[in-house]
């Protein structure tokens, strides 16, 4: 009877000492599983590319990466440099990059003269809510309002964007087109060539011809900056564009670069001397002062406008797309009109309290 008593404990005990050992194992488990969530994710390497040499536009982008905004996201961001808005395109088509910013109306031409059926890229994100094209005259030349450019001489560089919708803002402001004589220059001798007088004025980027003629010396006072926003233009301006394989394998990826962008733009409101510096920086011989100055411009005319202001950054409005599409026709015939779900996608965008700009 001992022996049995004695089995029978035994017995007991190993059952115990099994159940224990299992319990040890599963909170094994557990515990690895919570040092596994808590360890910080790797970073993912991600390829940007700006569409042209890098200045004040690029702020938003300078002050996510100086401030850790990227980093946070788990992104781990190297920028590279495109000759143009269709070379940044080209990259993220090939998947060479992985984002772009370039202008949106130049990605709608690109995607309508694709005959090969290559990747059907959108923009996720509007960082310029008004496109910066412009005419920038000389009064002294005698053209002070967009109507006194009939009979003048325009230089228009090579791959500008801004003339592309020029027939449309001439059309809608009664100007005869054919009076005004184009001449073809070259992008490195426009601000020098107005600066001369071989021309009475030029196309170009408002934030950037301006400013470059008045840091030639040529005095405020004389230039005549003529905004085709302010004369009836549609158009958005730069966007941020995403490879389609990207978007589609990671979403959270392209919505936390977003984010970043927007949170970049946040800290270059916040403090627009130091993301000058932060720009200039970066640049061959650039001047803090003069992309403050640029800085400024592109903040108040392109990006904090009143449709910002009540709908915040980043989206479109559809209606308004349309009007734009009807601009760009006049200069560009579509082999389809575009929709605007096949150019732009908000599913990446943050809900609209993530988006009001402060």
């Amino acid at each position: 009877m001992r022996a049995i008593r004695t089995n029978a404990i035994r017995s007991r005990l190993s059952v115990l000492l099994a159940f224990m050992a299992s319990l040890c194992v599963v909170a094994g488990l557990t515990a690895s599983s919570v040092l596994a969530a808590d360890e910080p994710r790797p970073p993912l390497a991600i390829q940007f590319s700006l569409d042209r040499p890098i200045d004040a536009a690029a702020a938003p982008f300078v002050m996510a990466t100086t401030g850790g905004l990227f980093s946070a996201e788990a992104l781990a961001v190297t920028t590279n440099i495109a000759s143009g808005s269709s070379d940044a395109i080209a990259r993220v088509a090939a998947g060479s990059s992985d984002f772009a910013v370039v202008d949106i109306n130049a990605l709608m031409r690109f995607r309508d003269k694709d005959k090969q059926g290559g990747p059907k890229i959108k923009a996720v994100f509007v960082l310029f809510n008004q496109a910066p094209y412009a005419i920038i005259a000389r009064k002294s030349r005698g053209v002070r309002a967009l109507t006194d450019i009939e009979g003048k001489t325009l230089g228009v560089a090579e791959g500008d964007l801004s003339v592309r919708l020029w027939p449309a803002v001439a059309k809608q402001n009664g100007i005869n087109i054919k009076s005004v004589k184009q001449s073809s220059i070259s992008a490195a001798v426009r601000e020098p060539m107005l600066s001369a007088g071989q021309v009475d004025a030029v196309t170009g980027f408002s934030y950037l011809s301006a400013i470059n003629l008045r840091d030639r010396g040529v005095p405020a006072d004389d230039l005549a900056v003529l905004r085709f926003a302010d004369y009836g233009c549609e158009a958005y301006g730069f966007a941020v564009i995403v490879n389609p394989a990207v978007a589609a394998s990671k979403p959270e990826a392209v919505k936390g670069f977003v984010r970043a962008v927007i949170g970049g733009l946040n800290l270059t409101i916040k403090d627009p001397a130091r993301a000058a510096a932060e720009v200039a920086s970066r640049m061959d011989g650039g001047s803090k002062d003069l992309e403050l100055e640029r800085l400024q411009a592109i903040l108040r005319d392109n990006i904090l406008t009143s449709e910002v202001r009540r709908n915040g950054i980043g989206a479109i409005d559809p209606a308004r797309f349309e009007r734009s599409i009807d601009q760009v026709s006049e200069d560009f015939k579509f082999q389809k009109r575009p929709q605007m779900s096949d150019i732009f996608d908000d599913q990446f965008l943050p809900p609209l309290n993530g988006r009001l700009i402060n």
